[in-house]
């Protein structure tokens, strides 16, 4: 799948694309792979007419030959679903340099029309709701104008392909699936059985930071960069006025008991509190005490961080501190990474440990 950077990039560019008089693009999608390869099923690259790119199949992929063929996908006004594999010609092995799989579907987007579930996916981000993204590509194994679906919990957000058989066949698998990662079905439809990605979406991460100290200032763009939605938080507003926050970021004005009250919390958001101000910390954590956060960390010492854990107002409350991955950060940019590293390993439940073993081989 797109990062959640990407997938904001892949949006504002479609909805830039739509409002031009003879758009002309292909979008390319992952729908299946096997094997090693570097990205996963759903994630997209758009192919502008003039061959430039959005949101690059970066690593392993064949991307020089997915845009070659897009540009003729984009001619023709026809979708079509490519392979790589050992078949596929000795260059594109080269360069997808891993031995897995894929195939990826080009469709072009020539119309309008062709992209208004953009809009649907914007606000479903935007009101971070959790849903599920469904794109109809192939009816008894011939690729077809490719067709969505964007459902949530209490409704149908939008619907191109019109099918309540098949509606329900996605959902019950979704319910018994496993997992929530991305899969390609083969199920029944009214027009035949149908080939169908389906995705879920789920709100961009948002990071609260708690203070206005160096390294909350370091950790601030960091974050951007990586697709966040963040807030600065401070219960002082000259402090938050003489700090330069990055464009799109917000600041709020919040002392521990309107914290809660002022910001919105759910499971797709982090908290760090880093005031330099250990009575402040302290405050902040016990007001955070039974919040829907995925992260809850505090910048400190280990001296201090033990102190922490001796107050009674913290008892029981489970603090990632000291905050970050032992990467031995000392500068304030250094620790911001430390603890984004931390934020993604918790949140993607991974360890945070090395991707080699003792002897150097990489694991999968």
């Amino acid at each position: 799948m797109n990062s959640a950077h990407e997938l904001s990039t892949l949006i504002e560019a479609l909805r830039t694309l739509r409002h031009e008089k003879n758009p002309k693009a292909a979008l390319a999608t992952l729908t299946r792979t096997r094997g090693s390869t570097f990205r996963r099923p759903g994630t997209r690259m758009l192919v502008l007419g003039d061959g430039s790119v959005v949101c690059e199949l970066s690593g392993g992929c064949p991307q020089r030959d997915i845009v070659n063929r897009a540009q003729e996908v984009i001619t023709a006004a026809l979708p079509i679903l490519i392979r790589y594999n050992a078949d596929s010609g000795l260059d594109v092995l080269l360069e997808m340099g891993c031995g897995g799989e894929l195939e990826v579907l080009l469709e072009p987007l020539t119309t309008a029309q062709s992209m208004n579930f953009v809009d649907a996916i914007a606000q479903c981000l935007t009101e971070r709701r959790c849903a599920y993204l469904a794109t109809l590509f192939a009816i008894d194994e011939t690729v077809v104008m490719p067709q969505r679906m964007l459902w949530s919990e209490h409704a149908v957000l939008h619907d191109d392909i019109q099918d309540p058989t098949l509606f329900r066949s996605l959902v019950d698998a979704v319910a018994s699936a496993s997992d929530k990662h991305t899969i390609t079905l083969r199920v029944p439809s009214a027009r035949g059985t149908a080939d169908v990605l389906v995705e879920p979406l789920t709100p961009p991460h948002a990071l609260i930071v708690i203070g206005s100290s160096a390294a909350a200032r370091a950790l601030l763009p960091l974050a951007k960069a990586l697709g966040w939605q963040t807030t600065l938080v401070d219960h002082d507003p000259a402090r938050l006025q003489a700090t330069q926050l990055p464009t799109g970021l917000n600041a709020v004005c919040a002392s521990p008991a309107s914290l809660r009250d002022a910001l919105p919390l759910d499971a797709h958001s982090s908290v760090v509190v880093m005031t330099h101000n250990l009575e402040q910390d302290i405050a902040y954590l016990a007001a955070l005490r039974g919040a829907p956060v995925a992260y809850l960390g505090a910048l400190g010492s280990r001296g201090r961080v033990a102190r922490m854990r001796d107050d009674p107002a913290l008892a029981g409350l489970h603090v990632h501190a000291p905050a970050g991955l032992d990467i031995g950060s000392e500068t304030p940019e250094e620790i911001a990474l430390a603890i984004a590293a931390e934020i993604m390993a918790v949140t993607n439940h991974r360890s945070g440990s090395p991707l080699h073993d003792n002897e150097g081989a990489i694991h999968g």
